[in-house]
C-alpha cells in the first residue's frame, strides 16, 4: 500500500498513534521526575525498616549466653540516638537478666503504618502492633500482644528505631 493509496483513514491513524506515542513519552518523563516517586519509596524504605527492626527489637533467643549476646548484638544494630545509648548501658544487665530467664521471644510485627514521615530530616514515626511469641526454659509458651509507637531515622545505614513507646492496650 502507497501513501498515494493510503487514504484519509490510515493518515488518521497515524497520526493518532503517533500522538499517543508522544503522550506516553511525555506522562513518562513528568512521571520520572516526579518528587511523589520519591517520597512514596522514602515511605516505603522507612515502613520496611521499622517493621523488621521492631520484630527484631522483640525477639531473643535466651538458651545460652551465645545467643544472648548475639541478640543484644542485634538490638544495637537496629537502634539508633537515644535508643542505642540505652540498651549500650543496660546491656550487661539485660544479658544476666535473659541468660538467668532462659526464656525465647520471637516478635511478629502483624500489622504497622507510618503516622508522619519527614523526608528531608529523616526522621519518621510508626505505631504498630506485634505478636510476640514467648517460650520458657520448661517449654511452656504464649503469645502476648503489644502496640508500640516508634521513632525512626535515617542514618548512614538506613532506617532505625531512635525511640521506642510501648502503647497499654486499650490506650486510645
Amino acid at each position: 500500500m502507497s501513501a498515494r493509496t493510503r487514504g484519509p483513514v490510515g493518515w488518521a491513524a497515524v497520526l493518532v498513534a503517533a500522538l499517543i506515542c508522544a503522550l506516553g513519552g511525555w506522562s513518562y518523563a513528568q512521571a520520572r521526575g516526579d518528587d511523589t516517586l520519591a517520597y512514596a519509596r522514602s515511605r516505603d524504605a522507612a515502613l520496611a525498616a521499622g517493621r523488621h527492626h521492631l520484630a527484631r527489637l522483640n525477639s531473643l533467643d535466651g538458651k545460652d549466653a551465645t545467643s544472648v549476646d548475639a541478640g543484644l548484638r542485634q538490638w544495637l544494630d537496629v537502634s539508633t540516638g537515644p535508643l542505642h545509648d540505652q540498651l549500650a548501658r543496660t546491656r550487661k544487665k539485660d544479658a544476666e537478666d535473659l541468660r538467668r530467664a532462659g526464656s525465647t521471644a520471637r516478635g511478629t510485627v502483624t500489622d504497622a503504618a507510618l503516622t508522619a514521615l519527614d523526608d528531608r530530616a529523616g526522621t519518621a514515626e510508626m505505631i504498630a502492633t506485634v505478636d510476640v511469641r514467648i517460650t520458657e526454659r520448661t517449654g511452656r509458651s504464649g503469645t502476648e500482644r503489644k502496640r508500640f509507637e516508634a521513632t525512626l531515622a535515617r542514618t548512614g545505614d538506613g532506617w532505625k528505631i531512635k525511640a521506642l513507646t510501648a502503647i497499654p492496650v486499650g490506650a486510645a
